[in-house]
């Protein structure tokens, strides 16, 4: 009984990706899209800011991301973990369709944006489907 508390209780990488993505998203929206958005993201997000206004766009990232930070400390919540990861994947997925259709179109620079936001979302997906390794006293030991 005493692992299965380890194990719930226990550190989870998984949920650390989470919180620390999460935070990373949230401050990401607020200081660098909100606050002060660079030349380059304004102009490779054309494509999607004549529908949508950037600051919203920035809110998205906050919002989506405190999701993400906040289903991290969801312990023993698959579903809730999912849906943070949901969140994770979302933003970052968006910015690397935009920036491609971008690339494609007006504004070619735009290729090497939307090649880091789409690996990132790739790896969030890879994440959300591993599990976290058991905790040491269940491990196999090496023959």
């Amino acid at each position: 009984m005493l692992g299965g508390v380890a194990r719930q209780w226990g550190f989870s990488r998984r949920r650390a990706f989470l919180i620390t993505i999460g935070i990373g998203w949230a401050l990401y929206g607020g200081l660098g899209i909100i606050n002060d958005p660079r030349y380059g993201t304004a102009r490779g997000l054309s494509g999607i800011t004549q529908y949508v206004p950037l600051t919203a766009l920035g809110w998205m990232w906050v919002v989506l991301g405190t999701t993400a930070a906040l289903a991290g400390l969801a312990i023993n919540c698959p579903r809730v973990q999912a849906l943070g990861y949901a969140a994770l994947a979302a933003p970052a997925g968006l910015w690397a369709g935009v920036f491609a259709a971008s690339a494609a179109t007006s504004f070619p620079t735009a290729v090497g944006s939307a090649c880091g936001w789409g690996a990132f979302t790739i790896g969030v997906v890879l994440v959300s489907g591993m599990d976290d390794p058991p905790p040491p006293q269940f491990r196999k030991k090496a023959r």
